[in-house]
Parts: structure tokens; C-alpha cells; sequence
């Protein structure tokens, strides 16, 4: 807009204030580099170029153009703009409509990244139209008074009840109670003449991506991480695109190809998605460990960590995987945190293989956690894996196979890993799914019933008579 030096001199002190004030956010905006997102030249690559002198949208994290879509699926590898297409989406969205909702796999998923995030809400948007966070109300308000109320996957009864003119859902395929969540979701989209909805997700061949699709109200633009390089850090090119580069894992997280079941792989993931459970839907448990893989060597390794439950039913549900790149104290101080969150009785721990340093780790951070003069030993079991990764892996997989195995909710990674983790390209086993094997394999050893499980190679075995005699198993019995 420009003022001629009668309409300036017209306008009040106050008016001139606020002019001041805009333009010195424009100058501040300029200097950091923030140029407008949307670019009008049609094959675009989102660099610096004349009349948009910052880095801005691509022509692939535009919006789609005319009014025959209710959901835009950004389905992309990692690195490729996810974050900042979705935070631009909303911040346009809210010059001109009241309330929407921001919906991340968890609370500090949604605020540490779409909203705190550096490709998020408060850094992407302009200075003129930037929105005050307030976490304690766990919302975003705009000069205008628009609102973008931040959600929780993990808790999808909060969801109940809100309505919304639009939503953002973040890697809506890291969702842990994905159908549970979308459904609550998309019954609050009923404000206005068009609520729409933006997901920006890394794909996972899930069936409700699968739906979304197939379906023909959802505009689906696709993208890998390639497409990002040059904004992109060399750090994450060493550490994430050298170690997937050319792997099944990294057709996923990279290429953003949908998977379906690969032939040779451990689990396939109709298996898992054939015998999920919720919450509500797990029995009494007799025990519950957390299953320990410390992080080796390489770059990126992660440390890791499964909560699996043995049931009444003689069936294995596996309750978390907190998994994640960790010093070794760190891994052992979240160890222990599931286990006392969980109610396990022990932490099982590989010790050989080059990790024997993880037993001491265990005993001192357990020492350092205890009140002065408190002796008790640490819950730690060790686990010596005299085979191979694929021979200990095997027997998980047949327990998979006899439908005896649960996912409580959706665990992505660990699903993931699972699912790609092909033994004859790749002897090296994922740190998730080693974890998961030796809390397993812990309760296998409990379970007699099933204890030829344990190692291939041997005859079966006459079921024995520990896990039933179970208090929990005698008395099922007694009430049949």
C-alpha cells in the first residue's frame, strides 16, 4: 500500500504509530531473510531469485488451487518442508477464518514442532501477523483474534466436543491411535462452509493412509528428500541420508514410497495390524519387563527400549517403545523410567557383543537413583545371545505368525523396523526390534507351554507347568 503525503498527513498520532510499528516489523522481516511463501512462477525450486530474494515454497508445497478437495496430503520423505508447508497452510488460514486445530503424535510433538519448531508457526510467521502462544491455554491467538487450538493424538477424547473451520495433523502416521484420534478429529471439522484439513506425514502403508488415497476429495502431492537437499544440513545428509540411502527403510523415510509387506521380511505388518489392541483390551498381565538394546557404535545408533507384557492368555503385548539416541547414562536413567512407569519387574539387558559396559552403567545410575543407604540390587536381567541376530529373531516372528503377539496402539518405528528388517540383506538387526526380542524371548523362557519356541533347532518340548500354575491362570481355571 502506498500513502500519498495528504493521506499521511491526515491520519491521527495513533494511526501513525501503528503505521511505525508495521513498518518496522516489515524492515525486521527483511533483514532476517523472510520473504512472502507463495511464489507465482509455475516450476518454482524455492530459491532466491528476483522478486523473492529469501528461500520460500516450492512449487510441490503450494496449496491445491479450486474448491474439489477436503484433505491435502503431503505425503514426503524426511527434510523435504513438511513442517513449513503446514505452518504456512495455517498461518494463511488464519486471516480469514476463527478457530482451527493443530494435532501432533503427541503434546510435545505439537508444541515443540509445529508451534515452537524452527519450521514452525511462531518462526514462519511474518512479523505483522504473528500470533501470541499462550501453552498454559494451549492455544495461539492472532492479531485478528483468530484462534489454533493445540492438540494431543495420544489423547483423543480431547477432541470431543471442539469445532474447527480447518486442522493441521502432523505425521499423521505416527499416530498411536490413529483411527481412535482421526475419527474424533474429523467429527469437531463442522465450522464454516468448507472445513479442510492439511496432513503433512511421512507415509506408511496404514489403511487409513490407505483410504485417504484412494479417496477423491484428497489432493495428494508426494515428495522425497531429495527434493530438499540444498536446505538441508550436511550434518543430516552424513547422519541420516548415508546410513537409509539405498535400504528398504529408507524407500519410506526417504523416497516416501508405500510400503506393502515385503517378502523375507521378519513381521509382516498385516500380521501386527491383524492383532492390535487397545488399551481397554489388554488382560491381566503376570509380568511386564522392559527389553534393553544399548546403542552400538555407528552414527545415529539409538539405545533400545520396548515394554513388553506377558498376559493370562499366554499372548505378548508389546505396551511402549521408547526408543531413542541417548548417552549411555541417559538410556539408563529411561530405563528405569519405564520400568517404574510400567510397573516392570525388570530391565533385560544384552550384555556381550562389545556392550559388557552396560551392566556397570546400570548398577551405578540404579545406585545414583536410591536413597542414601538403600542397597537393593538393581531389577536388571542379562541376556548372553549365543546365536545370530536372525536365529533370536525367528521364533519372535513365529509368535507373530500364531497371531500371539499385540500392539497396544501403533508404535511406528518399532513397526517399522519390524516390518523391514529383511535378515538375509541385512544381518545387523535394528536396535527397537533387538529390544523387543529380548523381552520377549525373557517371557518365552516363562512360557512352557510354548518353550520350543525358544530355539528352532530343537525338538519340541513337553509343555511344562510354571506358567500355569500362576495364581492368575488358576483362578481363570477355577472360575471356567
Amino acid at each position: 500500500m502506498i500513502l500519498t503525503p495528504a493521506e499521511l498527513s491526515a491520519l491521527t498520532p495513533a494511526e501513525l504509530e501503528e503505521l511505525a510499528e508495521g513498518l518496522e516489523k516489515l524492515v525486521l522481516d527483511r533483514e532476517a531473510g523472510k520473504v512472502p511463501w507463495l511464489c507465482d512462477i509455475p516450476d518454482c525450486d524455492g530459491q532466491p531469485h528476483p522478486g523473492r530474494p529469501g528461500r520460500h515454497s516450492r512449487a510441490a508445497q503450494r496449496p491445491p488451487e479450486g474448491d474439489d478437495w477436503d484433505v491435502w496430503l503431503a505425503l514426503a520423505g524426511r527434510g523435504w518442508g513438511k513442517t513449513r508447508t503446514g505452518a504456512e497452510w495455517v498461518i494463511e488460514q488464519a486471516r480469514h477464518l476463527e478457530r482451527g486445530a493443530l494435532i501432533g503424535p503427541t503434546a510435545a510433538d505439537t508444541r515443540d514442532i509445529l508451534v515452537e519448531g524452527e519450521s514452525g508457526i511462531l518462526a514462519s510467521a511474518p512479523a505483522t501477523f504473528r500470533p501470541d502462544y499462550q501453552p498454559s491455554k494451549r492455544r495461539l491467538v492472532y492479531p485478528n483474534g483468530a484462534i489454533q487450538v493445540c492438540y494431543s493424538a495420544d489423547e483423543p477424547d480431547r477432541l470431543r466436543g471442539p469445532q474447527h473451520h480447518y486442522g493441521w495433523f502432523d505425521e499423521l502416521a505416527a499416530w498411536r491411535y490413529l483411527q481412535y484420534a482421526w475419527d474424533m478429529a474429523q467429527m469437531g471439522m463442522r465450522l464454516g462452509q468448507h472445513p479442510r484439513i492439511c496432513i503433512t506425514t511421512t507415509p506408511r502403508p496404514l489403511p487409513l493412509i490407505k483410504q485417504l488415497l484412494k479417496d477423491e476429495r484428497t489432493a495428494v502431492v508426494r515428495g522425497s528428500t531429495y527434493d530438499n537437499l540444498d536446505n538441508l544440513a550436511d550434518t543430516f545428509r552424513r547422519a541420516v541420508i548415508a546410513k537409509y540411502e539405498g535400504t528398504t527403510l529408507g524407500r519410506q523415510e526417504l523416497d516416501a514410497e508405500v510400503l506393502e509387506d515385503l517378502p523375507g521380511a521378519l513381521v509382516a505388518r498385516a500380521l501386527i495390524d491383524r492383532t492390535r489392541v487397545t488399551p481397554d483390551e489388554v488382560p491381566d498381565l503376570i509380568s511386564i519387563v522392559v527389553g534393553m538394546d544399548p546403542a552400538g557404535t555407528g552414527t545415529g545408533d539409538e539405545t533400545g527400549l520396548v515394554v513388553t507384557g506377558w498376559g493370562v492368555d499366554q499372548h505378548h503385548y508389546v505396551l511402549a517403545d521408547g526408543s531413542a539416541k541417548r548417552t549411555p547414562d541417559q538410556a539408563a536413567r529411561a530405563a528405569f523410567a519405564l520400568r517404574e512407569q510400567y510397573g516392570a519387574a525388570h530391565v533385560i539387558v544384552e550384555d556381550n557383543n562389545g556392550k559388557d559396559w552396560i551392566g556397570e552403567v546400570l548398577k551405578r545410575v540404579w545406585r545414583d537413583m536410591q536413597p542414601a543407604g538403600d542397597t537393593t540390587p538393581p531389577p536388571v536381567r542379562t541376556v548372553w545371545a549365543s546365536q545370530g541376530k536372525k536365529l533370536r529373531a525367528q521364533p519372535v516372528g513365529m509368535l507373530y505368525e500364531q497371531g500371539r503377539v499385540h500392539h497396544v496402539g501403533s508404535l511406528p518405528e518399532l513397526e517399522d523396523q519390524l516390518t523391514t528388517w529383511i535378515p538375509e540383506e541385512d544381518p545387523k538387526s535394528p536396535d527397537r526390534l533387538d529390544a523387543l526380542v529380548h523381552a520377549i524371548t525373557h517371557h518365552m523362557k516363562r512360557d512352557r507351554s510354548r518353550t520350543q519356541l525358544v530355539n528352532p533347532h530343537k525338538a519340541a518340548q513337553r509343555p511344562g507347568r510354571a506358567a500355569a500354575q500362576h495364581p492368575a491362570l488358576k483362578a481363570r481355571r477355577q472360575a471356567a
